[in-house]
């Protein structure tokens, strides 16, 4: 189990949840997240127990936020799910897989990292509680060499007509190359190009002020869209495709997590260097 370098003094910390008990506080997290505040459909188990879990919990490395000052769910206040494809067991896929074809990403060459089930609770959607998530993403990246960071993020409710000029901004200005290019699977396939690229350009700043706050920090990282979005109803949300090669996260990024880690992100794996050498092309 890999350590999260924390400030020893702060009161709230980032590590991976190393007891099944932590575990159970950030699926009670995520209860309270996504079926008390946005409106998800629990299962009568998930309702009795009011907390959030399926097959791939038991799969997945548990990225979690503590305030120390806390004692309601052992202080767990927000959490990402972290699935790296060697830890899939025998004949299952990733959760993404369910919504989008992901095979150029698994046959990309890439040592792949899936990011999920994030959420924070509403008093701690701060930017220095957000930063912090994304410190502990950092480390848990160049600890296990990641080269490529893929996973669903989603808009609440499932009406798209409320979002035509956000699902359009991404698919005009964000579309992932073809090569790294996940598309929503032909049953659930929600087209994104709705409106003009005319008619985005010249809102280009409040269309992305509009986007989720992930997404929006998605985007800001380097991170690209696949092609076409899907409904998920039992989430009440709908859903995009995020993918991010991690060599494409800013120069600010690495240097600020480099320093904190002592740690160096994977820039030089063959799948970053064949990268670069094709957007030079």
């Amino acid at each position: 189990m890999m350590t999260i370098q924390n400030d020893n003094t702060a009161d709230v910390q980032v590590m991976i949840a190393d007891s099944p008990a932590l575990i159970e506080a950030a699926q009670k997290v995520r209860y309270q997240v996504f079926y008390d505040e946005y409106g998800a459909t629990p299962n009568d188990e998930m309702a009795r127990k009011r907390m959030d879990f399926d097959k791939y919990d038991v799969m997945t490395d548990h990225l979690v936020v503590v305030d120390r000052r806390q004692s309601e769910n052992l202080g767990v206040v927000g959490t990402y799910r972290l699935l790296r494809a060697n830890k899939l067991h025998e004949g299952h896929d990733f959760y993404t897989a369910d919504e989008f074809d992901i095979h150029r990403l698994k046959e990309s060459g890439a040592d792949l990292l899936e990011l999920g089930r994030s959420c924070v609770l509403p008093e701690y959607r701060t930017r220095p509680v957000l930063q912090l998530l994304w410190e502990g993403i950092a480390q848990y990246l160049a600890e296990h060499k990641i080269d490529l960071m893929f996973g669903c993020a989603s808009f609440n409710g499932t009406d798209v007509s409320k979002i035509e000029r956000e699902l359009s901004y991404l698919y005009h200005y964000h579309l992932a190359s073809d090569s790294l290019r996940a598309r929503a699977l032909d049953d659930l396939y929600v087209d994104m190009n709705i409106l003009p690229k005319n008619e985005i350009s010249h809102n280009m700043k409040r269309v992305f002020a509009n986007l989720p706050p992930l997404i929006k920090g998605y985007i800001r990282l380097g991170a690209s869209i696949g092609e076409g979005a899907i409904i998920d109803h039992n989430f009440n949300t709908i859903d995009v495709c995020i993918i991010l090669p991690t060599h494409l996260v800013t120069e600010r990024y690495l240097k600020h997590y480099q320093r904190k880690t002592h740690g160096q992100m994977p820039t030089d794996s063959q799948f970053a260097r064949d990268m670069r050498a094709h957007e030079n092309t």
